[in-house]
């Protein structure tokens, strides 16, 4: 293997080195305290300049303005942020990487010393400990460990890169084509998602000398700009209101990047006549480009979003048939069958809202995320104003009297209406309490225990899909079908011998699939619906457990 092929080979395996360590840093972050960043820039989203404030330090100690970005799209997709408030978190959230990016290039004459002792501290604190934060934070300073031997291995391997004469001409076409450099730079950042590790990449190719800062001007621009490609590509698939966040956040980079590129010469000669080396004036200018961006930009954070809008149009939403009750015609009272029917129709439709809940709630306990538990509240006070359309539309029926079977259907139907509606409260109140718990504390299940989920889950589905039919039929045979899902849920009681969902919420692992008679639980039903019985989801709260 000749010379040039082996410098290569280290180059691209530093840059993959460095790559990982990254992506153990941000992976290790977002585990352990991804739910704690997100809550500290959620409680800074009173004005502009606190959610600015929040995005830069949340970001310092995340490292990724891209991660942050898609945070703060899915808030801005919830509606749980503004827009001009979620590019306050961007610009910020820039800044905070820029610093980082600094702070690494800036100590990585220290890398040999600080690189193993990061690297042994991480192994140690992720073998020794059980718990799960500790762990993550070994994983955080086996990713620092990795970053700086990294650079490490990248300054050696560009070292003879200072003799050859090809590199050198390419380099110095860079500096003298600056869109060519910027278009160079901009690629870089979007293949690498992290403008971090191609900021450090640069700072090791000005380390041992072999690009210079004329060079490194138009590359820190493109690198700037093609830094908000990332989150612009991740969101495609997400709605406009979320999309529109990282392509306001692209539009302040890029039309700033894009501005000073005429002026790349002009930078470069000012740059010349300070008093530190090429290092620090590249990082000192990654760093000054994205206080400049948050200094020009925040002030016009509404303009920008407005001019963003037009950009990106709000999708149409589409009409939503459970939206409120469509049935229940004042005019169908004259006559009292027909009533009875839309009334039943209704209650049908209240099941069917139920499901979408309960749905809702699976979801977030299967992939472990708490925004379909926002999404709980609007449809569980649709299922009251359907209980209270039903009873009162009911009321005005009976109020004239009714002979005894019409008002027995009567009573039938309003006590189904409640109990749906109960049994909407408990997946609101219960059920999500018992999620969100358990993803914040970051319990697994273990197979057996989700596959014991998915089949009481299935049982449960099954029996909100029986209930039209023996609603609105009153046939024998469909009720008996009905009734049959207790014995089904009773062999999965026999089976599970009544703790096969037991986990503990005090030690983030899997416990054991039995569980004492003595032990301190509580259920969690999805409602006491007449005829069946849906099973219960229970946990164990003592630490014995």
């Amino acid at each position: 293997m000749n010379s040039g092929t082996l410098v290569i080979l280290e180059l691209l395996g530093g840059v993959a080195l460095l790559l990982w360590g990254v992506r153990m840093v941000r992976t290790g972050v977002m585990r352990g305290w991804g739910d704690r960043l997100q809550r500290f820039v959620e409680e800074r989203l009173s004005n502009r300049l606190t959610a600015f404030g929040g995005g830069v330090l949340a970001t310092a100690v995340l490292g990724s303005a891209t991660a942050m970005a898609l945070i703060v799209a899915g808030l801005a997709g919830a509606g749980a942020i503004s827009a001009q408030t979620g590019l306050a978190v961007l610009l910020g959230a820039d800044i905070g990487s820029a610093l980082v990016s600094g702070l690494f290039a800036s100590g990585s004459s220290l890398a040999g010393v600080l690189a193993p002792l990061f690297l042994l501290t991480g192994y140690v604190a992720f073998s020794v400990s059980c718990e799960f934060r500790p762990r993550n934070a070994g994983r955080i300073l086996m990713g620092l460990g990795l970053m700086l031997m990294a650079l490490k291995v990248i300054v050696s391997a560009t070292a003879p890169l200072r003799e050859a004469t090809l590199f050198h001409d390419v380099l110095q076409a860079v500096a003298t084509e600056p869109v060519l450099g910027f278009l160079v730079g901009a690629m870089l950042a979007w293949l690498f998602h992290s403008t971090l590790a191609v900021i450090l990449l640069v700072a090791s190719l000005l380390m041992n000398g072999s690009l210079e800062v004329a060079g490194a001007v138009p590359l820190i621009l493109g690198i700037n700009f093609g830094g908000g490609l990332p989150a612009v590509s991740a969101t495609l698939d997400q709605p406009p209101s979320a999309r529109k966040l990282p392509i306001a956040n692209l539009f302040c980079r890029g039309l700033l990047a894009v501005s000073l590129l005429p002026f790349v010469r002009q930078i470069v000669d000012i740059a010349g006549r300070l008093p530190t080396d090429p290092l620090h004036v590249a990082v000192g200018l990654h760093v000054a480009f994205n206080l400049v961006v948050a200094a020009v930009f925040l002030p016009l954070s509404s303009f920008v979003v407005s001019l963003v809008e037009r950009l990106v149009p709000q999708a149409p939403i589409a009409a939503d048939p459970l939206a409120s009750p469509r049935y229940l015609d004042s005019m169908s009272l004259e006559t009292p069958a027909i009533a009875l029917s839309n009334a039943t129709t209704e209650t049908i439709r209240m099941s069917e809202l139920l499901e979408r809940m309960f749905r809702m709630a699976l979801t977030s306990l299967q992939a472990g995320g708490l925004e379909n538990l926002k999404e709980l509240l609007p449809v569980d006070a649709r299922l009251g104003n359907y209980m209270a359309s039903v009873h009162a539309y009911l009321g005005q029926l009976t109020q004239d009297g009714l002979p005894a079977g019409e008002t027995s259907r009567a009573h039938e139907i309003m006590l189904f209406a409640s109990n749906l509606e109960h049994a909407g409260d408990v997946i609101k109140l219960s059920l999500a309490d018992r999620i969100r718990a358990k993803i914040k504390q970051d319990i697994q299940f273990s197979a057996s225990q989700r596959a014991a989920i998915e089949a009481l889950s299935e049982v449960i589905v099954a029996s909100l899909r029986l209930l039209p039919a023996a609603l609105s039929s009153r046939d024998v045979a469909a009720a008996s079908r009905l009734a049959a899902q207790r014995t089904v849920f009773a062999n999965w009681k026999t089976k599970s011998s009544g703790g096969i969902l037991v986990v503990s919420m005090w030690r983030r692992r899997p416990v054991r699939e039995t569980m004492p008679s003595s032990s301190i639980s509580y259920a969690t039903s999805i409602g006491s619906i007449p005829i069946s019985q849906p099973p219960a989801i229970r946990w164990c709260r003592r630490p014995a457990c």
